[in-house]
């Protein structure tokens, strides 16, 4: 199964406004783990950057000026996401743009049942606790020490290390939980094998079976067979 870690930056809050996005990190995953592919690309808004913008993640009009504008991104990013479920913290922000953004160019929208959006995850599996990415990263051991100011890979990044474990850890498949004498025990608790009520029957038939000792018995009495059977 192949999912895209995806965050945007933009220069605020409304793409009907005129706000737009000046940098796409990517990071890609394969049955939850990372393959080392990754989308990064800084984009030229084509207008001035507000600086409340400026101060939440330090890209400014100087920096973008030579970057390409999105039209000229475009066909490599959505040749890079296919037809991947899109992992997004605070999904609807990021699809808002992400969409208006192909909409302009006259572009299909990127379908909303693609994102699967970790702050809903994180909300309903910690009701009441802060679900922000920093928060997140504080509740599973993630290090964000180099999280100065958003970044869209680096934070693409870090959310890929935050999902697998709210998907059950680096190894979801095998976060199951046992259920024994009527009580419920998950997999980090010590768990030990118990022999079967009742032996599966033979699979080999009698007929097998004689062909077996015949063959045995005309390889004399050094046989491995005879040594261990």
């Amino acid at each position: 199964m192949r999912e895209i870690v995806l965050d945007t930056e933009t220069t605020g809050f409304e793409p009907g406004e005129g706000d737009r996005i000046v940098e796409i990190g990517a990071v890609e995953l394969w049955n939850h783990l990372p393959t080392g592919q990754i989308y990064h690309q800084y984009i030229n808004p084509e207008r001035s950057m507000p600086a409340s913008a400026f101060e939440v993640h330090g890209l400014g009009d100087e920096f973008l000026a030579d970057k390409p504008v999105f039209r000229d991104i475009a066909q490599a990013f959505v040749e890079f996401v296919g037809d991947a479920k899109l992992v997004i913290h605070n999904a609807s922000f990021d699809m808002k743009f992400l969409n208006a953004e192909l909409g302009w160019l006259k572009r299909p929208a990127i379908p909303m049942a693609r994102a699967v959006d970790t702050l809903a995850i994180a909300r309903k599996k910690f009701p009441g606790s802060p679900a922000s990415l920093d928060a997140l990263c504080r509740r599973f051991g993630v290090d964000n020490s180099g999280r100065e100011k958003h970044g869209a890979l680096l934070d693409s990044e870090l959310l890929a290390e935050v999902y697998l474990e709210l998907v059950g850890g680096r190894q979801p498949d095998f976060a199951l939980a046992v259920s024994i004498e009527g009580q419920s025990t998950e997999s980090g608790e010590a768990w030990r094998p118990r022999p079967r009520p009742k032996p599966l029957p033979a699979q080999i038939t009698e007929a097998e079976q004689s062909a077996h000792a015949d063959f045995v018995a005309q390889l004399g009495d050094d046989a491995v067979w005879k040594k261990f059977g």
